[in-house]
């Protein structure tokens, strides 16, 4: 079952459940799906890759304004994007730790025989293709720099 397919299922059953709470953010997940199956060349699918690639796109915006609320004190708005974020998670897949990401790291930085500091535009594209989807890319980029120092 595709993503696509499995946010399908979620919605109906949150919406027998009344379950507001993940019926708007599967709403969200489902209308990003839409939008990007009618991109032109899409045929109305969108593959999981692309679906996993628009999880992490709204996962980071839930996690920003997250951030944002609590700087400003918003608790009651914060909560909406925890809530969220929570439900768009489920759907991500599980994140490395930051031990996990340095191993795999020193890996890359090997394969692409760089050395120094100045060799980090070389390897953090790599560094990225390698964790797609596993790693937050702030992570991948400061123990990129710290390997690399």
């Amino acid at each position: 079952m595709s993503l696509q397919e499995q946010i399908n299922a979620a919605v109906i059953t949150a919406m027998k459940a009344k379950d507001e709470v993940a019926l708007r953010a599967l709403r969200g997940l489902k209308s990003a799906l839409l939008l990007a199956a009618s991109e032109p060349g899409a045929n109305g699918k969108v593959s999981d890759e692309n679906a996993l690639k628009i999880f992490q796109k709204l996962a980071k915006q839930r996690k920003e304004s997250l951030d944002i609320f609590m700087q400003n004190k918003r608790e009651d708005l914060a909560k909406v994007e925890q809530e969220e974020l929570n439900i768009i998670e489920k759907y991500l897949p599980k994140q490395m730790g930051e031990q996990e990401v340095k191993a795999i790291l020193e890996k890359v930085i090997s394969d692409a025989g760089a050395t120094s500091a100045a060799d980090f535009g070389k390897v953090m594209p790599l560094a990225i293709k390698a964790l797609a989807g596993q790693a937050d890319g702030k992570i991948i980029s400061a123990v990129l720099k710290q390997l690399l120092a």
